[in-house]
């Protein structure tokens, strides 16, 4: 019988039991890939990562820890929450890199350096990701994504069209015009979901502007509502989400904001996003947010 031990964190939150839970299992050298899905299963939270560290120190150290990551359903090539939460358990636990300032973890859509900073008096461990440059996807009609996630048009933030936008999985980011049309978002799922296949796309952002203010202060509300459910916090697709945001001028290079989401399911994230702008180019996507250890275990198999 395998014992593996795992932590359990809850990433971009401000307190404990709220952000978005993540369970890292340490060590998984001794599992295949069918066995992690099936724990991501057990688990069944957004998203379960498993620790694969070097019979070298060195390795770890030098070129970064491997780490692959599970939803419920699928292996991801990418995502932001298990990024910084790994990244953080591996700042307070793995031999070779706590303490680290810096740690780079090897995903499956390349190398992710994660930052530390610390903050006096504060619980958990504060940490910021560089997500790889985006890549700019088409532009989608309004109308049908209107029609797709079952909103009127009267709900969009005019003048700026739905789009395609990855830094290593692809949303389109939706852009509505106030918290209350959003607080109506009911996507129906199978629809979605082939209108996206078709498209490479892999899922929804909803975004909208927290208050009146919120243009000029860069505070912003957003839901992402996948697999028949809602994340409370999308890592992910906040690196996307600044970048369209810093393109489209509704936030200024440079200039960090700040994304709440998961508030509609109890479980409200804070995210902190910038991205430099330079000649039409959109670059150095940051992305950050506290991580809080809230529990850990063993799992047992044969």
């Amino acid at each position: 019988m395998r014992t593996l031990s795992y932590s359990v964190l809850d990433v971009f939150a401000e307190r404990p039991l709220e952000g978005n839970p993540l369970a890292v299992f340490h060590d998984g050298r001794s599992l295949s890939g069918t066995e992690m899905q099936a724990i991501a299963r057990e688990t069944n939270l957004s998203e379960t990562t498993f620790v694969l560290p070097s019979d070298d120190p060195e390795e770890d150290r030098q070129h970064g820890v491997r780490v692959r990551i599970f939803t419920t359903q699928e292996e991801l090539p990418f995502a932001g929450h298990p990024t910084l939460g790994t990244a953080s358990w591996l700042h307070l636990h793995h031999g070779p890199v706590r303490g680290a300032q810096e740690i780079t973890l090897r995903l499956n859509v390349g190398p992710i350096r994660v930052s530390f900073t610390e903050k006096a008096h504060a619980i958990g461990v504060y940490a910021t990701m560089q997500q790889n440059d985006p890549v700019f996807g088409e532009e989608q009609s309004t109308a049908d994504v209107a029609r797709i996630i079952n909103l009127d048009e009267s709900n969009f933030l005019a003048e700026y069209t739905p789009q395609s936008v990855s830094t290593g999985n692809a949303f389109c980011i939706v852009a509505l015009r106030s918290v209350e049309a959003l607080l109506t978002l009911a996507i129906p799922q199978k629809e979605a979901t082939e209108w996206l296949r078709e498209r490479k796309i892999r899922w929804f952002y909803c975004i909208a502007p927290e208050d009146a203010e919120a243009l000029q202060a860069g505070r912003w509300r957003a839901r992402m509502q996948f697999y028949g459910g809602e994340d409370p916090a999308t890592g992910s697709a906040a690196g996307p989400c600044i970048a369209w945001l810093v393109k489209n001028g509704l936030v200024q290079p440079e200039r960090s904001a700040t994304i709440t989401q998961g508030v509609e399911i109890l479980r409200p994230s804070r995210i902190t996003a910038q991205a430099s702008l330079d000649d039409s180019r959109v670059h150095a996507v940051l992305v950050g947010g506290r991580t809080i250890p809230v529990a850990e275990g063993s799992f047992f198999l044969l």
